[in-house]
């Protein structure tokens, strides 16, 4: 059975760690899009992590928030309701003993049980939660990536990301899935390492399906076509293999930068 098929294990969200979030959402079409439209606010792991929570225990998702968070909104959180289990960073100082008396700041992620859903509370009534557009320029130039006219002359060719720049070619079947998969290249570091020979470089198989794992998450937050390609694309590149824990952070955190690069007060989406 392909690692992207198998049953989700029902250990905790922080057992099960990124890579088994990430196989969970590449499997199930729709749960990234749900988990998007409930949580914008927050970053993709943690949209994922709530949605699951609240599938699991018949919750209806929707805005979320702190004991205190729904206080100050004028609403109670309902007695006998159990906290969400979320992602914190946490930033500390440690010392270098190497270098005497200077200190250097670490980030440590631990998963608190901090945070209810609107449907956990009541109160005030809150006027309905406005998902976040994207626009394709704000993006370009939030990321500091140009995007140039394609000149590949192997019409097989989708698109392509050299240095900080993109091209998409004017016949791509989705020209939307290809841009994210060649911001993603950007973004992931992946033309860095190639421009650095002496560097470690990430196995070409990883890099496109990293790649496409982003354009999958972007088109399913925008609700766009194209996820059920990228899925087949990821598990041609991995062959069976799953992506590794490292890969997935890198996968989330790349997705959450395009989108908040592009993000819009209206939900509106310029491609």
């Amino acid at each position: 059975m392909s690692a992207y098929t198998d049953s989700l294990n029902t250990s905790t969200p922080a057992q099960q760690g990124w890579a088994e979030l990430l196989k969970r959402a590449v499997a199930e079409p729709g749960l990234i899009s749900r988990a998007y439209s409930a949580f914008h606010n927050y970053s993709l792991g943690n949209q994922l992590l709530a949605l699951v929570q609240c599938e699991a225990r018949g919750i209806a998702p929707g805005p979320i928030a702190t004991y205190q968070g729904w206080l100050e909104k004028q609403r109670q959180v309902r007695r006998g309701e159990r906290a969400l289990v979320l992602c914190m960073p946490l930033t500390r100082k440690r010392r270098d003993e190497t270098a005497g008396t200077s200190e250097e700041f670490i980030t440590a992620f631990v998963y608190k049980p901090r945070w209810f859903v609107l449907a956990q509370t009541e109160g005030e009534e809150l006027p309905p939660p406005v998902v976040p557009g994207w626009d394709r320029a704000r993006a370009l130039a939030a990321l500091d990536i140009a995007e140039i006219p394609f000149d590949e002359l192997d019409g097989n060719i989708q698109g392509y990301a050299r240095k900080r720049q993109i091209a998409i070619s004017p016949v791509a079947a989705m020209p939307h899935k290809t841009r994210f998969h060649e911001l993603a290249h950007i973004v992931l570091g992946h033309t860095a390492e190639l421009d650095f020979t002496d560097s470690e470089q990430t196995p070409k198989n990883l890099r496109e399906a990293e790649a496409e794992a982003v354009a999958l998450i972007l088109c399913e937050s925008l609700n766009l076509p194209g996820a059920e390609f990228a899925r087949g694309y990821i598990q041609m590149w991995c062959k069976g293999d799953v992506i590794p824990e490292k890969s997935a952070q890198k996968i989330f955190g790349a997705a959450d930068k395009i989108l908040k690069a592009g993000a819009t007060a209206a939900a509106e989406v310029s491609l």
